[in-house]
């Protein structure tokens, strides 16, 4: 038996065990990655591990990455194509030019000749594993959770507002972002934490002041978001120019009628629709 048996395969297998033991429905995987040192080692492993969803073990030496997942809630595809656009080059994906060269000197790994020639052609493709009708659709929840938020916001109903950002959180952490086309993707992935600090801060308090506070990062997110993706429906960008001291602020609605989830029945046609979404 070789050292590689000896030692490493009996580390992925503790890594496994562990990661069973707190994810369900989890399949195991053992996959290649690329990469150098401990800094690309925590880089890879943070950015395919989601809390309760999946969990990331890579070894430096091997260059192997054990996968356990929630096979209901995730892809192995969908994990490494998230490795790819942190910069490593993997058995399925091609990391962007753009990702590997912002890596550290310490981790720009060799990249063989073949797979360097290829990135270009992955690049245009990384989105297209899976296709869907349209974009909206993969964030249909997300839109459906946000728009029920923010009617409970302009009805100053603080309980409905946290019930309907804790369904949001969900929607957010089930969007299927192996289906995002490369450019969608990117924007995606910058405004994801934004997404995800907002509605979690809206769903753990009913203060109707702070949960709108949140709401203005969070709908600025959105906003962005829904830039880069196909719009199957008009939504209607609003802007609201008293709040905040007077510094304003925006929302997304399917309404063109402004109801303004900023103050609620206190000034609830003040704001103007700034931009169509189509």
């Amino acid at each position: 038996m070789n050292l590689f048996y000896k030692i490493v395969v009996p580390v992925f297998f503790i890594a496994s065990l562990q990661a069973n033991a707190q994810i369900k429905n989890a399949k195991t995987e053992i996959l290649t990655v690329q990469g150098n040192c401990n800094m690309c080692k925590e880089t890879i492993e943070k950015t395919a591990t989601e809390k309760k969803v999946s969990e990331a073990a890579w070894d430096k030496d091997s260059h192997k990455l054990t996968l356990t997942y929630d096979s209901t809630k995730t892809t192995s595809d969908a994990l490494l194509k998230k490795v790819a656009y942190a910069g490593y080059d993997n058995e399925k994906y091609l990391a962007p030019t753009e990702a590997y060269n912002k890596l550290p000197g310490c981790c720009q790994y060799d990249r063989q000749a073949e797979a360097s020639a290829q990135t270009a052609m992955h690049e245009s493709h990384m989105g297209k594993t899976q296709e869907t009708p349209a974009e909206t659709s993969i964030l249909k929840e997300v839109y459906t959770s946000y728009f029920t938020l923010k009617d409970a916001l302009v009805k100053s109903n603080g309980v409905a507002a946290a019930t309907a950002s804790a369904q949001l959180v969900k929607a957010l952490k089930a969007v299927p972002m192996d289906k995002m086309e490369h450019s969608a993707h990117m924007v995606w992935m910058k405004n994801l934490p934004a997404l995800q600090e907002g509605a979690e801060h809206i769903a753990e308090t009913k203060d109707i002041k702070h949960q709108r506070d949140h709401f203005v990062t969070l709908s600025d997110a959105l906003y962005t978001v829904a830039k880069a993706f196909e719009m199957d429906e008009t939504v209607y960008y609003q802007h609201c120019p008293m709040y905040n001291n007077g510094k304003g602020a925006n929302w997304l609605s399917l309404d063109k009628e402004v109801k303004n989830p900023y103050y609620g029945s206190k000034m609830l046609s003040c704001g103007s629709t700034t931009e169509t979404l189509k």
